[in-house]
């Protein structure tokens, strides 16, 4: 399974995003699924299929008891919704998430092959800054890449 390509998508006034064709066919070739799940992540969001999911709630809970366990408990499973796809193809984002990821009119959908990013605007432009900076300390190991 591979997500990728970034799509602008509209937010609706109850705050369900639009997730891009392509992922729903996705989804339901390789997951058989009509849903996501969608949880904070740095300033923005990230959504997994439940398959996926299950995986990391079990690499989390498997970790020795500790700060960095409660950490994940608090701030990535515990926040964490299951969102469905309703008939045009968009998810019913909770507005917790939404306040923490400052979604508001517009967003920028990720694939991020097995996961899917939602980002603000200002959020996306700022990663992908970040991003390009980091990979620009390493030109040598950019061009054995092939970039």
């Amino acid at each position: 399974m591979r997500f990728s390509g970034e799509y602008n998508v509209s937010i609706d006034l109850k705050g369900r995003v639009s997730i891009p064709a392509p992922f729903r066919d996705e989804l339901r070739q390789d997951y058989d699924s009509d849903s996501l799940v969608v949880t904070r992540y740095k300033n923005g969001l990230v959504a997994y299929p439940r398959q996926r999911w299950d995986e990391i709630c079990a690499n989390v809970l498997a970790m020795s008891p500790g700060p960095k366990r409660e950490a994940n408990l608090r701030n990535r499973l515990a926040p964490a919704r299951e969102c469905h796809f309703n008939a045009q193809g968009r998810i019913q984002i909770p507005q917790a998430l939404r306040e923490h990821a400052g979604l508001d009119k517009e967003a920028v959908v990720i694939g991020m092959f097995e996961k899917i990013e939602v980002w603000s605007q200002r959020s996306h432009a700022l990663i992908v800054a970040e991003s390009e900076a980091l990979l620009g300390e390493d030109a040598q190991g950019q061009a054995d890449l092939g970039f």
